[in-house]
């Protein structure tokens, strides 16, 4: 039988990632640019949230597929 989470490392990894992918939708979610008068910032505080929910998902799909 094939275990899920083979390595211990592996739930880490995935739960690591999953947080950082939370953590950038709750920022999405605050709206925290709704506080600046700048669009550059705006667009700089999207893309960095956007880019935390990338970086979250593929770190928990990295640690989960390298069995």
């Amino acid at each position: 039988m094939q275990q899920l989470f083979a390595d211990t490392l592996d739930v880490y990894g995935v739960l690591v990632g999953v947080f950082v992918a939370l953590v950038g939708l709750g920022t999405l979610v605050g709206m925290p640019w709704q506080y600046t008068n700048s669009g550059v910032v705006t667009v700089l505080q999207a893309l960095g949230a956007l880019g935390a929910v990338g970086l979250g998902v593929g770190l928990a799909w990295l640690a989960h597929t390298q069995a």
